[in-house]
Protein backbone atom coordinates (compact mmCIF):
# COMPACT_ATOMS: atom_id res chain seq x y z
CA UNK A 1 0.00 0.00 0.00
CA UNK A 2 1.29 3.43 -0.90
CA UNK A 3 0.15 5.07 2.33
CA UNK A 4 1.72 2.41 4.53
CA UNK A 5 5.09 2.64 2.75
CA UNK A 6 5.19 6.43 2.95
CA UNK A 7 4.14 6.50 6.59
CA UNK A 8 6.72 3.88 7.56
CA UNK A 9 9.46 5.85 5.79
CA UNK A 10 8.73 8.85 8.00
CA UNK A 11 8.32 6.81 11.19
CA UNK A 12 4.68 7.77 11.57
CA UNK A 13 1.55 5.68 11.27
CA UNK A 14 -1.92 7.02 10.63
CA UNK A 15 -4.07 6.37 13.70
CA UNK A 16 -7.24 4.33 13.54
CA UNK A 17 -8.26 2.43 10.45
CA UNK A 18 -10.07 3.33 7.22
CA UNK A 19 -13.38 2.62 8.98
CA UNK A 20 -12.48 5.23 11.59
CA UNK A 21 -11.12 7.55 8.88
CA UNK A 22 -8.25 9.07 10.85
CA UNK A 23 -5.72 11.05 8.80
CA UNK A 24 -5.49 14.32 6.93
CA UNK A 25 -7.75 16.14 4.54
CA UNK A 26 -7.69 19.39 2.63
CA UNK A 27 -10.75 20.75 0.90
CA UNK A 28 -11.92 23.54 -1.33
CA UNK A 29 -15.43 22.07 -1.16
CA UNK A 30 -15.16 21.24 -4.86
CA UNK A 31 -15.18 24.92 -5.84
CA UNK A 32 -11.53 25.44 -6.85
CA UNK A 33 -11.13 28.60 -4.71
CA UNK A 34 -9.12 27.30 -1.74
CA UNK A 35 -7.83 30.72 -0.63
CA UNK A 36 -11.41 31.94 -0.22
CA UNK A 37 -13.35 28.74 0.49
CA UNK A 38 -11.46 25.90 2.13
CA UNK A 39 -10.12 24.16 5.19
CA UNK A 40 -7.21 21.95 6.25
CA UNK A 41 -8.17 19.11 8.61
CA UNK A 42 -6.24 16.43 10.45
CA UNK A 43 -8.35 13.75 12.10
CA UNK A 44 -6.32 12.71 15.14
CA UNK A 45 -8.76 10.04 16.31
CA UNK A 46 -12.20 8.87 15.26
CA UNK A 47 -14.41 6.14 16.66
CA UNK A 48 -16.69 3.90 14.69
CA UNK A 49 -20.25 4.76 13.65
CA UNK A 50 -21.42 1.24 14.54
CA UNK A 51 -20.09 1.69 18.09
CA UNK A 52 -21.97 4.99 18.30
CA UNK A 53 -25.21 3.24 17.30
CA UNK A 54 -24.62 0.61 20.01
CA UNK A 55 -23.61 3.21 22.59
CA UNK A 56 -20.39 1.40 23.46
CA UNK A 57 -16.74 1.68 22.47
CA UNK A 58 -14.93 4.76 21.20
CA UNK A 59 -17.78 7.25 20.71
CA UNK A 60 -15.71 10.36 20.09
CA UNK A 61 -13.44 12.03 17.54
CA UNK A 62 -10.79 14.73 17.57
CA UNK A 63 -9.62 16.98 14.74
CA UNK A 64 -7.08 19.72 14.27
CA UNK A 65 -8.00 22.25 11.59
CA UNK A 66 -6.47 25.36 10.08
CA UNK A 67 -8.69 28.12 8.77
CA UNK A 68 -6.72 30.76 6.91
CA UNK A 69 -7.47 34.44 7.41
CA UNK A 70 -10.85 35.19 5.76
CA UNK A 71 -11.06 31.62 4.39
CA UNK A 72 -14.67 30.49 4.69
CA UNK A 73 -15.83 27.07 5.81
CA UNK A 74 -19.35 27.31 4.36
CA UNK A 75 -22.71 27.10 6.11
CA UNK A 76 -23.49 23.53 7.15
CA UNK A 77 -24.99 21.41 9.90
CA UNK A 78 -24.71 17.87 11.19
CA UNK A 79 -27.47 15.34 11.78
CA UNK A 80 -25.66 13.18 14.35
CA UNK A 81 -22.44 14.92 15.34
CA UNK A 82 -22.21 17.20 18.38
CA UNK A 83 -18.93 19.12 18.51
CA UNK A 84 -16.85 21.48 20.58
CA UNK A 85 -15.00 23.96 18.36
CA UNK A 86 -11.95 25.43 20.11
CA UNK A 87 -9.75 28.33 19.03
CA UNK A 88 -6.30 26.89 19.80
CA UNK A 89 -4.36 29.92 18.61
CA UNK A 90 -3.76 32.57 15.99
CA UNK A 91 -6.45 35.04 15.02
CA UNK A 92 -10.08 35.28 16.07
CA UNK A 93 -12.37 32.42 15.02
CA UNK A 94 -15.68 33.84 13.78
CA UNK A 95 -18.79 31.64 13.56
CA UNK A 96 -22.07 32.61 11.92
CA UNK A 97 -24.86 30.62 13.58
CA UNK A 98 -28.47 29.66 12.86
CA UNK A 99 -30.97 27.16 14.23
CA UNK A 100 -32.71 24.56 12.07
CA UNK A 101 -36.38 24.62 11.14
CA UNK A 102 -38.35 21.38 11.67
CA UNK A 103 -37.59 20.41 8.05
CA UNK A 104 -33.84 20.91 8.68
CA UNK A 105 -33.47 24.11 6.65
CA UNK A 106 -31.87 27.30 8.00
CA UNK A 107 -34.07 29.22 10.44
CA UNK A 108 -33.26 32.88 9.78
CA UNK A 109 -35.62 34.19 12.47
CA UNK A 110 -35.17 32.51 15.86
CA UNK A 111 -32.44 33.43 18.33
CA UNK A 112 -29.59 30.95 18.67
CA UNK A 113 -28.42 29.70 22.08
CA UNK A 114 -25.09 27.89 22.36
CA UNK A 115 -22.74 27.01 25.20
CA UNK A 116 -19.41 28.84 25.19
CA UNK A 117 -16.96 27.59 27.79
CA UNK A 118 -19.77 26.43 30.07
CA UNK A 119 -22.03 29.48 29.83
CA UNK A 120 -25.07 29.88 27.61
CA UNK A 121 -24.95 32.68 25.05
CA UNK A 122 -28.02 33.78 23.09
CA UNK A 123 -27.71 35.87 19.95
CA UNK A 124 -29.76 36.83 16.90
CA UNK A 125 -29.96 34.42 13.97
CA UNK A 126 -26.95 34.96 11.72
CA UNK A 127 -25.02 36.98 14.30
CA UNK A 128 -21.28 36.41 14.55
CA UNK A 129 -19.84 34.64 17.58
CA UNK A 130 -16.17 35.55 17.98
CA UNK A 131 -13.84 33.16 19.78
CA UNK A 132 -10.45 34.40 20.96
CA UNK A 133 -7.56 31.93 21.41
CA UNK A 134 -8.48 29.52 24.21
CA UNK A 135 -12.25 30.01 23.85
CA UNK A 136 -14.69 27.38 22.61
CA UNK A 137 -18.30 26.75 21.61
CA UNK A 138 -20.46 23.63 21.74
CA UNK A 139 -22.56 23.00 18.63
CA UNK A 140 -25.34 20.42 18.73
CA UNK A 141 -26.86 18.51 15.81
CA UNK A 142 -28.96 20.93 13.79
CA UNK A 143 -26.90 24.06 14.62
CA UNK A 144 -26.12 25.64 11.25
CA UNK A 145 -22.64 27.16 11.24
CA UNK A 146 -20.05 28.74 8.97
CA UNK A 147 -16.65 29.92 10.20
CA UNK A 148 -13.45 31.71 9.22
CA UNK A 149 -10.33 33.28 10.66
CA UNK A 150 -10.30 37.01 11.37
CA UNK A 151 -7.10 38.98 11.88
CA UNK A 152 -4.94 35.96 11.02
CA UNK A 153 -4.94 32.23 10.42
CA UNK A 154 -6.56 30.16 13.18
CA UNK A 155 -5.57 26.78 14.59
CA UNK A 156 -8.82 25.05 15.53
CA UNK A 157 -9.45 22.04 17.73
CA UNK A 158 -12.59 19.95 17.39
CA UNK A 159 -13.75 17.32 19.87
CA UNK A 160 -16.96 15.60 18.82
CA UNK A 161 -19.01 12.47 18.75
CA UNK A 162 -17.92 9.99 16.08
CA UNK A 163 -17.45 11.90 12.85
CA UNK A 164 -18.71 10.77 9.43
CA UNK A 165 -17.69 13.38 6.86
CA UNK A 166 -19.14 11.27 4.04
CA UNK A 167 -22.76 11.40 5.25
CA UNK A 168 -23.13 13.87 8.16
CA UNK A 169 -22.33 17.22 6.52
CA UNK A 170 -25.44 18.97 5.21
CA UNK A 171 -24.52 22.14 3.32
CA UNK A 172 -26.86 25.06 2.75
CA UNK A 173 -25.61 25.48 -0.82
CA UNK A 174 -25.22 22.53 -3.20
CA UNK A 175 -21.48 21.93 -2.71
CA UNK A 176 -19.41 18.91 -1.80
CA UNK A 177 -17.44 18.24 1.36
CA UNK A 178 -14.39 16.94 -0.52
CA UNK A 179 -12.27 18.39 -3.31
CA UNK A 180 -12.29 16.92 -6.79
CA UNK A 181 -8.77 15.70 -7.49
CA UNK A 182 -7.59 14.83 -10.96
CA UNK A 183 -5.11 12.04 -10.23
CA UNK A 184 -2.02 12.08 -12.45
CA UNK A 185 -0.04 9.65 -10.29
CA UNK A 186 -0.54 7.43 -7.27
CA UNK A 187 -0.82 9.44 -4.04
CA UNK A 188 2.11 9.49 -1.64
CA UNK A 189 -0.14 10.20 1.37
CA UNK A 190 -3.83 9.32 1.32
CA UNK A 191 -6.52 11.85 2.15
CA UNK A 192 -9.46 10.68 4.25
CA UNK A 193 -11.57 10.70 1.07
CA UNK A 194 -9.03 8.42 -0.71
CA UNK A 195 -9.49 5.33 1.48
CA UNK A 196 -12.31 3.75 -0.52
CA UNK A 197 -10.51 4.34 -3.81
CA UNK A 198 -6.93 3.35 -2.93
CA UNK A 199 -7.14 0.77 -0.11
Amino acid sequence: MVAGRAEAAHGWRCGGDPQGAACWDITDYGQGKFADLGLFLFTVRNGNAEDLKRGTGMLYAEKIMISRKNQLSPMHRHVVEAEDIINRGGGTLVLELFNSRPDGSVDEETDVTVATDGRLVTQKAGAHLKLQPGESVTLLPGNWHAFWGEGGDVLIGEVSTVNDDLTDNIFREPIGRFSDIEENEQPLHLLVSDYDKWL
